[in-house]
This record gives structure tokens, C-alpha cells and sequence, in this order.
């Protein structure tokens, strides 16, 4: 069996593939994607080159980690039938060519244990799901009625917003790109300037930007503690004095787990936790090469989602 993959030869030089699969081993499920989403953090950096040193990492490669698609066939006793939608966190099926983290293809083999269910009519939406429980590891224990804030008002910096509140908390939201100030859920976003507060017992920041870390410790109530929950290509450093003063604390929020996806998941199966209006972009999978420029370059494009249906 093969499939139709988006490949990255190199920095910068992106095909569409056919390949090769895996074949499908007794624990292993086919599926038949539908949708899979763009992330502008790692993939970015995977696609321009700027990737840190990581494990797994090196060309040719199958990007994607937000893909969603339909059971084609399952371990007899792993509960998924032909037909069941599935969000996809990724596979490594691809023989030689690198699986990091392989979900942008149009089949995949995958450990049926991986996959999670999903009701099928979230859709393209089913494929923020990663970038939820992304949001709801970054969040971690919150008290009801505390006033986080949260740096950056992209994808992850809305649902992040979005659980917050869910959890009884009132976070205020800095953006400096006017083109991304719009579409808050009940939240104030500001450009750093004008909010006055230099009080905040937390600031979770998953802006990227790693010479911002002066700015936030200057607004950190003492005691208080920076999340740094963004990817940041560049080292991170602060001067000390003020951290000292404030006796700061900094917690690095790392790769979600499987307990935050399956907390996220219930929340949008529920209806608590929406997914509305964070998808800006649609491309067919063939135009990928296009939707991955525009995925990166566009100040306006959120979340940019390829279409694979008319691959299959």
C-alpha cells in the first residue's frame, strides 16, 4: 500500500510524494485522512531550516502532527470500525523517509492505540485538537478567579485564552500584529503598552519570541511565574537583578500528553470548549506547496488546513 505525502527534501523545497506505507502490523490501523493542519511553530522552523537540534530530525521528512481521517480498518479488538473519524497525532510508517511527526499524508498506518476518537462533525475543526491539549498542558493548575496573562493571540494563544476561562480565571491577552488583535472569547487583548498591570502571578507566553523575557519579568507580581510555552529557535536569557527581586520562577511547558489530549477532547466532544473561528484557511493538498508559503508568510492566515479527500 502507498500513500500521497507532503515530503520536505530540504529547507524550503517541499514535494508531494508517493510513498511507500508500512504494512500494517496486528496492533496497527489504517486510516484515510481527510484534513491535516499546518503548524506554524515547529514546522516552520523545520521547513526554513532553523529546527534546533532534535531528536528524529533530518531530510527528507513527513511533517504533521494535526491530522484527521476515517478508520479503514482496525485490531479486531481495539474498538475503532471502518468508517469511525479519528484525530491522527502523527505516524512513522514511511520506511525511509523520516516520519517527524508524518501526519501530512493521505493514508497512514498507525498504532490504533494512538488514535483518538472524535465525532465527526467538527470536521477540518477536529485538526486543532493538538494545539488544545497543547493549550491545556501550558495551563496547568489555575485558581478560579486569577488574572493570567497570555502573550500572543495566534491559535494556541486563543484556545489557551478560551481554557482559562473555562477554568474560572479572567486572562487579559497582549498581541502586537494588528491583524491578529480581533476574535477574542470574553477576554481584553491589548498591545503590551497600554496594559498597566505589573502585578501578574502568571504569565504564560507562546509568542516564540525569546528576547521578550525582560519585558514579562517586569510584570510579574513577586513570586510569580513565566510559562514558556511557545517554540523558541533562539537562546532564551534575562537579567538577573530583576528576577532576583521579584524572586521569578520560569517553567518550560513541553509536549502535551495523552491525558491533556483526552481532557481537551472531552471539553469540544461537550461543547465547552469551542473551536470556532481559528481555522482562516482551506487548500487541497495537491496546492501544498502554496498553502505552506502562505501558512507562514501570511500575518492573517491562523491556522491553515489541507484538504485530502479529493487525493483518496
Amino acid at each position: 500500500m502507498d500513500t500521497l505525502a507532503v515530503v520536505l527534501e530540504q529547507p524550503e523545497r517541499l514535494a508531494l510524494s508517493r510513498l511507500a506505507l508500512t504494512p500494517a502490523g496486528p496492533l496497527d490501523a489504517v486510516v484515510e485522512i481527510a484534513w491535516s493542519g499546518i503548524s506554524t511553530g515547529t514546522e516552520r522552523l523545520l521547513w526554513s531550516g532553523r529546527m534546533p537540534p532534535f531528536p528524529g530530525l533530518g531530510y527528507p521528512l513527513v511533517p504533521g502532527y494535526e491530522s484527521v481521517g476515517t478508520v479503514v480498518s482496525g485490531p479486531p479488538d481495539s474498538g475503532l470500525r471502518p468508517g469511525d473519524s479519528v484525530f491522527v497525532p502523527g505516524a512513522r510508517c514511511f520506511g525511509p523517509v523520516r516520519g517527524l511527526f508524518g501526519g501530512a499524508a493521505s493514508h497512514l498506518v498507525v498504532p490504533a492505540a494512538r488514535l483518538v476518537p472524535v465525532d465527526p462533525g467538527l470536521g477540518p475543526r477536529a485538526c486543532l485538537l493538538a494545539l488544545a491539549a497543547t493549550a491545556q498542558h501550558a495551563l496547568g493548575p489555575i485558581t478560579p478567579g486569577e488574572r493570567p496573562l497570555i502573550v500572543g493571540h495566534g491559535v494556541l494563544g486563543r484556545l489557551l485564552a478560551r481554557l482559562t476561562r473555562l477554568a474560572g480565571a479572567e486572562p487579559t491577552v497582549w498581541e502586537t500584529d494588528p491583524a491578529r488583535m480581533a476574535g477574542a472569547h470574553g477576554y481584553p487583548v491589548l498591545v503590551p503598552e497600554d496594559d498597566p498591570r505589573t502585578d501578574y502571578a502568571r504569565i504564560t507566553d507562546v509568542s516564540g519570541d525569546a528576547a521578550g523575557l525582560d519585558r514579562l519579568i517586569a510584570r510579574l507580581a513577586p513570586g510569580g511565574e513565566i510559562v514558556l510555552a511557545g517554540f523558541y529557535e533562539a537562546p532564551l536569557a534575562f537579567a538577573f537583578p530583576p528576577a532576583f527581586a521579584r524572586e521569578a520562577r520560569i517553567r518550560v511547558a513541553a509536549e502535551w500528553r495523552p491525558d491533556d489530549l483526552a481532557s481537551a477532547t472531552a471539553l469540544a466532544r461537550a461543547g465547552r470548549l469551542s473551536l470556532d473561528g481559528l481555522i482562516t484557511h482551506q487548500a487541497p493538498a495537491v496546492e501544498a506547496h502554496a498553502a505552506y508559503r502562505t501558512a507562514f508568510t501570511d500575518p492573517a492566515c491562523l491556522k491553515m488546513v489541507l484538504d485530502w479527500r479529493a487525493t483518496a
